[in-house]
């Protein structure tokens, strides 16, 4: 018998951390995974072009959510999300992340009685105002095996009482599909289309709390504009975030460069080949320290901690004194940093290594 394995994908960067974990569990025959997009990201660009650039095969099912507070949001991908587990009765839901479908899914799948796998468990900004941590704080306490990806993952749960048995630390998932693409991102000519040919610096910019309120999101840009007189920025713009600078207005420095979102391979190519990348990301701040490319994270916390202790990134804050600031740091010492452990492009195959042994029950040899 095959353990069957729904595997959750709703936004950009669920899909980053499946896309190697379901490429293995294609390639051993222990295993039968099914993968649903609930919608959460759902125009192409956003998701269709992610899906092709990784190599992830259509979704077995697409909930087709779409956009919506986060109460309206959560509470559709659970009722469409119910029927298929009911469905598909498999041997455990897999979610990945901190996104509002992380949470939904794991919460039906809970209630149904269906172990629940949490990837990427753990990590924790320990600010409550995040709906992320929230999402994390829920799924991790409903969670059945836990598997984390950094060492502090591993203290905060064991803090949080759930038992050392249901935790396993595999590694990151995000660097596995980074290792996967990293050649072909280099072949991608995203620089050539965008003129670059010079030094130049990457953003990304999407947070509520950095560009839904007009006074934050200016402290933001202000400081942005006066790294732009030095290093010319190049700036993916999430939807969220072009409606609020159109709806403010926004007059930025020509060395700011507005782009339309980018697929995996492009935005890989260019974070690659730049200087420094300004963020309020999670994941960027993990692929930037396996890089070893200077990260600005533009927040006053991180769930990532080990970025910060062993990697590249400095938490830079989110007004312009303390942005530039940590921009002067990065020019006067340089981060090198170094990979984490585990960080190492092999934590998918170290995750089926987990389910195998928990199901190990399960699994019928083939005569």
């Amino acid at each position: 018998m095959r353990i069957k394995l729904i595997c959750v994908a709703g936004a950009r960067p669920n899909f980053m951390k499946l896309a190697p974990l379901v490429r293995a569990a294609r390639q051993d025959p222990a295993f039968l995974p099914v993968i649903v997009h609930t919608g959460q990201h759902y125009d192409d660009k956003m998701s269709g072009q992610f899906f092709r650039d990784l190599g992830l095969p259509a979704p077995d099912h697409n909930l087709e959510v779409g956009s919506a507070s986060h109460a309206q949001q959560t509470a559709e991908i659970m009722k469409r999300f119910e029927p298929v587990v009911l469905a598909e009765k498999p041997h455990a839901v897999i979610v990945v992340g901190d996104v509002n479908s992380t949470m939904a899914c794991a919460l039906v799948a809970a209630k149904l009685l269906i172990p629940v796998v949490h990837v990427e468990a753990g990590l924790r900004s320990f600010d409550r105002s995040m709906p992320e941590e929230i999402n994390r704080l829920v799924t991790d306490a409903v969670a059945d095996l836990l598997l984390v990806s950094e060492e502090s993952g591993r203290r905060n749960l064991l803090a949080e009482g759930i038992p050392e048995h249901r935790i396993h630390f595999v590694g990151n998932l995000m660097i596995d599909s980074l290792q996967i693409n990293l050649d072909r991102a280099r072949e991608s000519d995203i620089g050539a289309r965008l003129g670059i040919n010079a030094s130049f610096g990457l953003v990304t910019l999407h947070r509520p709390s950095n560009v839904d309120e007009p006074e934050q999101l200016a402290q933001v840009l202000g400081a942005l504009s006066t790294i732009a007189e030095i290093l010319p920025l190049y700036f993916p713009v999430h939807p969220r975030t072009r409606a609020r600078l159109e709806a403010e207005s926004v007059l930025l420095s020509p060395r700011i460069h507005l782009i339309d979102p980018l697929g995996y391979l492009d935005f890989l190519s260019l974070m690659s080949q730049s200087c420094l990348v300004l963020t309020d990301s999670g994941g960027i701040q993990e692929e930037t320290t396996v890089l070893g490319v200077p990260c600005l994270t533009l927040r006053e916390n991180t769930e990532r901690p080990v970025t910060i202790e062993e990697g590249t990134n400095i938490l830079a804050g989110t007004t312009k004194t303390s942005i530039l600031a940590a921009w002067e740091q990065a020019q006067r010492m340089p981060k090198t940093g170094r990979i984490p452990k585990y960080w190492d492009g092999q934590a998918a195959g170290r995750c089926l290594a987990v389910l195998k042994d928990h199901y190990s029950g399960v699994l019928i040899p083939n005569n």
